[in-house]
């Protein structure tokens, strides 16, 4: 397994934007899918966006499409998560995670993570 290290959160006003990083480092084959996902408190890890390879994405709530979008180098091996106009509802822990190879797998659901990222704190206020 490789590992993750995201960046560049924090606390912004409702309606600001935030520019999330994650390094991957240590794979021994590139993921085919990674993606964001976020806890909340008291609610569950829920899937944010996932990218390929190829550039193909998938946003897992259609809150996101519109305000999020996903970067990916897969020459620096960074994943980013561009996210503007955001809502109080969108404070959450954010994870980089990387998607098992697995044919059928969905990027959306936390079960299909092989890597996880330690997380890092975004904070909206109103």
């Amino acid at each position: 397994q490789g590992q993750l290290l995201e960046s560049g959160g924090g606390s912004v006003q409702a309606g600001g934007s935030l520019r999330l990083s994650c390094a991957a480092s240590a794979f021994t084959r590139r993921p085919y899918y990674m993606g964001w996902f976020r806890e909340a408190p008291g609610k569950e890890r829920e899937g944010v966006a996932a990218i390929n390879t190829p550039g193909g994405i998938v946003y897992c709530s259609d809150s996101m499409k519109g305000r999020f979008s996903i970067p990916r180098d897969n020459v620096k091996y960074t994943l980013d998560l561009q996210m503007n106009s955001l809502k109080p509802e969108d404070s959450a822990m954010y994870y980089c995670a990387a998607v098992r190879d697995e044919v059928g797998v969905d990027p959306c659901l936390p079960s299909s993570v092989a890597s996880w990222g330690q997380g890092t704190q975004v904070t909206v206020s109103t």
